[in-house]
């Protein structure tokens, strides 16, 4: 498969079981560029037209690794680069479940997956390779992070709560058994601040 349409064909043959590929056990050869970029807003693009198929897109977010700082498509015998403007998922909703030391908060992408922040899905705050402000990010599986949207970072924000620590007191949120602050390490940031 070398193209999109047959690489997008081989896909859509697949049932969609709701379990990941193993793609961190694929080591297949490098096989060029594919003309996709997925945008800050979560659009994917190829060849400069939205993917509009959601089942599609979805499908792709299942075989996307990340490798030296790159993003590609992979299958067993196949990689494909892919262009990434900042990061390949968007949080576009945030609820919360229990309270105190047993709350959870699940986050739901873009393409339907359902994360909760805790140990191995933490919340960071650091600049944005697109914008370089700062920004939110969930790590979603591997070295795949979801960058949290602005309506969901606010609802972050509401759900706050000071901690001392050794350095001083930090806001942030708890999750999971674990608590998130809303700076990054090293920097002094105010989470009230706007964001882009």
């Amino acid at each position: 498969m070398s193209d999109f349409m047959s690489y997008a064909a081989a896909l859509e043959g697949r049932a969609c079981a709701g379990d990941l590929p193993p793609v961190e056990r694929w080591d297949p050869p490098y096989c060029g560029e594919l003309d996709l970029v997925i945008r800050r807003d979560g659009t994917w693009v190829h060849e400069g037209t939205p993917i509009g198929r959601a089942r599609l897109v979805r499908l792709f977010s299942t075989i996307l690794k990340r490798e030296g700082g790159r993003y590609f498509l992979v299958t067993p015998v196949e990689k494909l680069a892919i262009a990434v403007e900042d990061a390949p998922f968007l949080a576009v909703l945030m609820r919360a479940e229990g309270e105190g030391n047993a709350r959870r908060l699940v986050f739901t992408t873009n393409v339907g997956e359902e994360i909760a922040a805790g140990p191995g899905h933490e919340i960071v705050f650091r600049p944005s390779p697109a914008t370089g402000e700062i920004a939110p990010y969930l790590r979603v599986r591997d070295d795949l992070w979801a960058l949290v949207a602005r309506a969901v970072y606010y609802d972050l924000v509401a759900l706050s709560e000071t901690r001392d620590t050794p350095d001083g007191p930090v806001m942030g949120v708890a999750s999971g058994g674990a608590f998130f602050p809303f700076e990054p390490a090293g920097a002094d940031v105010d989470a009230s601040n706007e964001r882009a």
